[in-house]
């Protein structure tokens, strides 16, 4: 097939690519910096140019490709009748509710089963489910540079480490609300410290939990934009404002915790709030330096970005395809995939995340033999290659 990938500057573009080629494919790219969601005319003129001369040569693109959907290239792509695929790897990513998501050229796919659910009950034809994947090819070849440098041997750096962003930006809008009601406050407060003991279930999903007077209520202080091109639902916005809370919540409050027994740190924003006792080491380029602190830190930590409901984050994946010894918060679609305490370790508590850290420092064997027994596994089965053949085998059914 001839696939034109638009490429916003994505992290894992070249990684998809890759796999693409390698499976026989021509890839096109057409690459922009801008990260926006509904393109600038300047960025929809080349896009709309290219797809043009292509058909006028009597070459056309069997397909157009993107990581997370762009409405703009679907309505272009219901123009000029190509198919377009999308791979969402964002969540929450609110374009899944445009208005034009249901374009019969659509092929979008999320990686949350819970996710996938949802949509479809609202309607959503074009909507199907594929976890994410890495470039196995890529990370075991650097795996074993890395191991050929030490003579075979892992030579560890960090006793402890995390991975990712504390999201104490501009990006937690609960804490930009300028004024709540105390009752409402207490409220709500309330609910993020229960949800922030639970890891891996959502008490924001089940009904019998929440109050939706107390959300309509809460509404009433946040002022969201309606463009008309997005068919939202308020309150599930809301909430995934709350979940982003508890995850800016929990993941300094553990992290912190962690390091006041255990040598700990973390790559993050240099601009994030500094936490006690765990340097941070700022951010960490994903291609080279990232597989390589996962592999030489004996433990890694994952804490799951709390509106990812039931799917497995792409760094649970990176994790293990580097080599590296994982505790993470349990998920259902981890534990679907995955097993416990054989390919990693599930938590439910953070209470329990300590105690198996001073456990797995000492035992250094099994620590090994878990990390291992997770590396294969995601090089088995979670491989751009497998994940791409089956995700572009599913739409060209559609030509």
């Amino acid at each position: 097939m001839r696939i034109l990938y638009y490429d916003w500057d994505e992290f894992n573009a070249e990684d998809c690519r890759d796999a693409m080629r390698r499976l026989g494919h021509e890839v096109e790219v057409l690459k922009c910096g801008e990260k926006r969601y509904e393109l600038s005319d300047v960025v929809k003129d080349e896009f709309e140019a290219l797809l043009h001369s292509r058909l006028s040569e009597e070459n056309p693109f069997d397909l157009v490709f993107s990581f997370n959907y762009f409405p703009t290239l679907s309505d272009l792509c219901m123009k000029y009748d190509i198919q377009y695929v999308s791979w969402i790897f964002d969540n929450p990513h609110y374009p899944l509710y445009s208005i034009n998501i249901n374009n019969p050229v659509n092929h979008v796919y999320v990686f949350d089963r819970q996710l996938f659910e949802e949509l479809a009950k609202r309607g959503i034809k074009t909507i199907k489910y594929s976890p994410l994947a890495v470039n196995t090819d890529r990370i075991k070849k650097l795996c074993d540079d890395l191991d050929r440098e030490t003579d075979g041997k892992i030579v560890y750096i960090h006793d402890v480490s995390f991975v990712g962003s504390l999201y104490d930006n501009e990006y937690n809008f609960y804490d930009q609300i300028e004024y709540i009601p105390q009752d409402l406050k207490e409220y709500w407060d309330e609910m993020i410290k229960k949800q922030e003991r639970l890891l891996g279930y959502d008490l924001f999903s089940d009904e019998g939990m929440i109050d939706d007077r107390r959300v309509d209520e809460l509404l009433r202080y946040v002022k969201f934009e309606d463009t008309g091109r997005y068919n939202l639902d308020y309150k599930r916005v809301m909430l995934d404002i709350l979940r982003k809370k508890i995850t800016v919540n929990e993941r300094r409050t553990i992290i912190a915790q962690i390091g006041q027994r255990f040598d700990t740190v973390i790559y993050t924003n240099n601009d994030a709030a500094p936490i006690e006792n765990v340097p941070n080491l700022g951010t960490v380029d994903y291609m080279n330096k990232m597989p390589a602190v996962f592999r030489h830190s004996k433990i890694n930590i994952n804490l799951t970005m709390r509106s990812i409901l039931s799917g497995i984050p792409l760094r649970v994946l990176d994790v293990l395809a580097a080599g590296g010894f994982l505790i993470t918060n349990y998920q259902p679609e981890i534990a679907e995939h995955f097993e416990d305490w054989k390919d990693l370790i599930m938590v439910k508590s953070p209470e329990e995340i300590p105690v198996l850290i001073a456990h797995f420092l000492v035992e250094e064997d099994k620590r090994k033999e878990i990390a291992l027994r997770g590396q294969k596994k995601v090089l088995e089965k979670f491989s751009y290659g497998r994940a791409l053949s089956r995700i572009l085998g599913q739409s060209n059914e559609n030509y």
